[in-house]
């Protein structure tokens, strides 16, 4: 069976989430080279290890790192540089949320959820994108959200980052076509990840409270 993703490699920030970990197990059995980055180091191995054991001949290197810190992106190319020597798929998927309604919001949870869900995918396409043209078929993949059109109370500020992922995708799409580099964004519904378990059950709630 001929493998979609042979010999590609990607790079999948919030790999060690529940969508980032199943696209890295996804891309492994479609025959690509991986580079998980995520800034939990424990849950990071962990994964790793989760996808060695589960697909053979899986090549997965971790990268720790906070991708809302500019700095990290050159960092996390250069890893994966290092350790498979191209880039032909980023995946920007790593994103984190707050809880607070738009007339409440605090400065401090603005700057810190817009630095990683939008300006390191920003940051980490820059970084990657000499190597992404240089491939032929390079590849973006942005995970935005339903959320992106659809509104909702008290988490305004991950909604406005979901929505500026698409335009960013827009605008990317636009700008590199002519370099042969395919920009996309991808917008999940509701998705029961281990954050959602946790949260539930922290909560004393049950699953079916969060659809």
């Amino acid at each position: 069976m001929t493998k979609r993703l042979d010999g590609k490699v990607a790079i999948i920030t919030g790999g060690a989430g529940g969508i980032g970990s199943a696209t890295g197990r996804l891309f492994c059995e479609e025959g690509a080279r991986v580079v998980l980055v995520d800034r939990d180091a424990e849950s990071l191995t962990a994964v790793s290890a989760d996808i060695r054991s589960g697909v053979p001949g899986a090549q997965v290197v971790e990268v720790t790192a906070d991708v809302g810190d500019e700095s990290a992106a050159e960092r996390i190319v250069v890893a994966a540089k290092e350790a498979f020597g191209r880039i032909d798929v980023v995946v920007n998927n790593a994103g984190i949320r707050a809880y607070e309604p738009l007339a409440e919001a605090r400065s401090e949870t603005w700057h810190n959820i817009l630095s990683v869900n939008l300006l390191s995918y920003a940051y980490l396409v820059r970084a990657a994108l000499a190597d992404l043209r240089a491939s032929g078929r390079g590849s973006i993949v942005n995970i935005s959200s339903t959320h992106a059109f659809n509104p909702r109370a008290g988490m305004g500020q991950y909604d406005v980052t979901k929505a500026g992922i698409i335009s960013l995708t827009k605008k990317l799409a636009f700008e590199e076509a002519r370099h042969g580099v395919r920009v996309n964004a991808v917008c999940p519904g509701l998705t029961m990840t281990p954050f959602h378990v946790r949260r539930a059950e922290k909560a004393g709630r049950s699953m079916s409270d969060l659809r």
